[in-house]
């Protein structure tokens, strides 16, 4: 098991969001893509999945591109989702040449999205005094299957 201490003040809530209030700011790539949703459609009742981290602001998908996008095509409308201050200067956008926040969340609010893992979010480790994967932010979510696929 991996654990992380962080600010703690940087997790705003965790719930299940409208899946058409997200932003995400990335493509994906189609066959990972692809594969995640015939992954969960094989799933008869329901799946185990980590929640899409979010800023509590924007709405903007900071990690979880793939889960939206296959969530989105099976047709959930409801999504669980970790909301963050993603302002916080314990979140970063990369290791090198990170891009600024405020550029990344007008991508979010556009049509245009950058190209897949552009940025390489990460959350500051106050233990390990390391930056690690921001998806451990993300909670475990139970999402009904048979009554959410299309």
């Amino acid at each position: 098991m991996h654990s992380i201490n962080f600010d703690k003040n940087l997790i705003k809530g965790v719930k299940l969001v409208d899946i058409n209030k997200l932003n995400p700011h990335e493509k994906i790539i189609e066959k990972k893509k692809t594969s995640l949703a015939k992954f969960i459609k094989s799933y008869k009742d329901y799946y185990i999945i980590s929640s899409i981290v979010c800023c509590h602001k924007s709405m903007l998908i900071v990690d979880g591109h793939h889960r939206y996008f296959a969530l989105k095509e099976l047709g959930f409308v409801k999504v669980p989702v970790t909301l963050i201050d993603y302002q916080s200067n314990s979140v970063r956008t990369g290791k090198t040449n990170p891009l600024d926040k405020k550029y990344i969340i007008e991508i979010g609010k556009s049509s245009v999205l950058l190209n897949p893992k552009s940025t390489e979010h990460a959350v500051y480790c106050n233990k390990s005094k390391k930056w690690e994967p921001i998806i451990l932010l993300s909670s475990m979510f139970k999402i009904e299957t048979k009554e959410n696929l299309k």
